[in-house]
């Protein structure tokens, strides 16, 4: 009686612990399945590739941080990238989605009131007449090869805003080339009008998040402001490169969020 009694024990211990030890696997399989699932869709970019706001960032009222004098800065959201003929085409950003969540966000904040200055930001590929410096000729020689002999019509039109964003250009706008490597606050008229205009936070879309954008954002904090990315109003050259970029930027610069986050905490009103 006491042998049957022990051998029904230890089988059932035995049982028990091996369904716990399949219960775990099954619980790292699925959260393995899960992560991977994660990680192959921010392989994708743009929304996909958004993280959750850095600790930093979830305690501030950033309801309120949107609604201060704010400017909207759309950087190198030309043809040369939009278009199928453009100097950038490779790229193909005009089967990505940060032409329509940068539309999104931009009549948002047009229609917001608190948006005082409204920057859109070339980024010229044919620099011939910029000043060079030696890393400058070798480099902005290595974005032209073989569109040399392209002419200079052509070479305008690629710098232009693509047509989505044309549209929204209003009389007071700013409108002008990026003249530094990556940051509108070298050379151009944006510094003097935000300070104008007492401008707290900064908007930021456009392309390319790891370098323009990137640098905009940094530029933009050590100049004493308040820059916020919209996610997937931003693209990098390869959308896989964008998860990185963006982990980088949420964690040490500037709050990371998307267009619609964006548009809602417009609608929102302030914690404090």
């Amino acid at each position: 009686m006491g042998n049957t009694s022990t051998a029904t024990t230890r089988r059932e211990f035995v049982g028990s612990v091996a369904g716990t030890v399949a219960a775990v696997a099954a619980t790292a399989a699925t959260v393995g399945s899960t992560a991977h699932a994660s990680d192959d869709k921010a392989k994708l970019g743009g929304i996909h590739a958004i993280p959750e706001l850095a600790p930093q960032w979830q305690t501030l009222d950033l309801a309120k941080i949107v609604k201060y004098p704010a400017a909207f800065l759309s950087v190198s959201q030309n043809n040369s990238l939009y278009r199928p003929d453009g100097a950038q085409a490779a790229e193909k950003q005009w089967e990505r989605g940060s032409l329509a969540a940068t539309v999104k966000a931009a009549k948002a904040a047009r229609a917001a009131g608190n948006f005082k200055t409204f920057a859109w930001i070339g980024y010229e590929v044919f620099r011939e007449s910029y000043p060079q410096s030696e890393f400058d000729q070798a480099q902005y020689a290595s974005w032209i090869k073989g569109k040399e002999d392209w002419p200079a019509e052509k070479k305008k039109a690629d710098n232009d805003l693509v047509d989505d964003l044309r549209a929204l250009v209003e009389p007071g706008d700013l409108e002008f080339n990026e003249f530094a490597l990556q940051t509108a606050f070298v050379g151009t008229p944006l510094p003097l009008d935000l300070a104008r205009k007492q401008i707290k936070t900064i908007i930021i879309t456009g392309i390319h998040l790891d370098w323009c954008v990137e640098g905009n954002a940094r530029a933009a904090r050590d100049n004493g402001f308040l820059p916020i990315i919209i996610g997937d109003a931003t693209a990098a050259n390869n959308p896989e490169e964008e998860a990185a970029a963006f982990r980088r930027i949420n964690n040490f610069f500037a709050p990371v969020i998307s267009a619609d986050t964006f548009v809602k905490l417009l609608g929102e009103p302030s914690r404090t």
